[in-house]
């Protein structure tokens, strides 16, 4: 699958857990397959929104092979593999691509905090070791750190290195980085409420978690403003603001499961230690105010 087409709204799947904590990979199935039925452009899978970083090598081996099976080929799924360690972001890499991703889903190094120079070299020694079309991930508000413009322009110059997802919501950022790393650089945001303003900054798509919900809307949003049609897709997107707001009313993706699992998929709602489902009294006011779109919402 050639990465240059990429682009559009991609969601950011939670990963199922039974409430034993199991991976539950009937549900799996069936959010994939509601995405994929309502014009979904792409999957990243056992990234943030998967929680991944509680997941072991065979259970995230199981969430990619099961996600690339019930996708078949309709559009492209990456990996996140992205960790505070070269070598063990190698390691997960190298596992995604056994399993026949497209690309990969590489975060910024957190909690360490290296400098521009490391977060070069980090992201330079993943793309020479792993033959996948890499997009980066900027998200300091998880990491604590942030790779600015300059050290983008730098990487983009690896033929690996295709992306990245910016969820800084920093238009003035994303202008930088569109000016360091040249328009062939595929820009997505990962910040959901600040979507269609960063299309018009040369943004290609979204990472998005209200795409786990909304796919359709989202899908059309990012289409009609990459055709100029700001207009309707400004409508969309305010029609779209209760489900920003809510879906990072606390940390991701304790509200989308708590959605998801009040939809006709009847996602299990089970996180893993140490996020917990939110009070059934909270879930309960949140999810009010979305009916229509969790109405719309219907099993495959």
């Amino acid at each position: 699958m050639n990465y240059r087409s990429w682009g559009g709204a991609w969601a950011a799947i939670p990963t199922p857990f039974h409430e034993n904590g199991d991976l539950d990979l009937d549900s799996l199935k069936k959010h994939v397959e509601f995405l994929c039925i309502n014009h979904i452009d792409g999957i990243a899978a056992c990234a943030t929104t998967g929680e991944a970083a509680t997941m072991t090598d065979d259970e995230k081996a199981s969430v990619l092979t099961t996600v690339l099976e019930t996708v078949n080929h309709r559009v492209p799924v990456i990996a996140g593999v992205g960790t505070n360690d070269t070598r063990t972001t190698i390691h997960n890499a190298r596992n995604a691509q056994k399993c026949g991703v497209d690309g990969l889903l590489v975060v910024t190094p957190y909690y360490n905090k290296p400098n521009q120079e490391g977060q070069y070299r980090h992201f330079m020694t993943v793309a020479d070791a792993v033959d996948l079309p890499q997009i980066l991930y900027n998200v300091p508000g998880r990491t604590g750190t942030r790779c600015q413009p300059q050290t983008l322009g730098r990487l983009s110059k690896h033929p690996n290195i295709v992306g990245i997802k910016d969820a800084t919501a920093d238009m003035v950022t994303a202008s930088q980085t569109r000016i360091e790393a040249g328009p062939d650089f595929l820009m997505f945001s990962g910040d959901d409420g600040t979507t269609l303003p960063f299309i018009a900054v040369g943004g290609v798509g979204a990472i998005s978690v209200v795409a786990d919900v909304a796919p359709q809307l989202m899908h059309d949003i990012i289409f009609l403003a990459r055709t100029g049609n700001y207009e309707e897709a400004r409508i969309k997107h305010e029609r779209m603001l209760p489900l920003f707001h809510a879906l990072f009313s606390d940390t991701s993706p304790i509200p989308l499961k708590a959605i998801l699992q009040r939809s006709a998929l009847h996602y299990p709602g089970t996180l893993r230690s140490p996020l917990f489902e939110m009070p059934e009294d909270n879930a309960r006011k949140l999810c009010e105010p979305l009916k229509p779109f969790i109405e719309a919402i219907v099993c495959p």
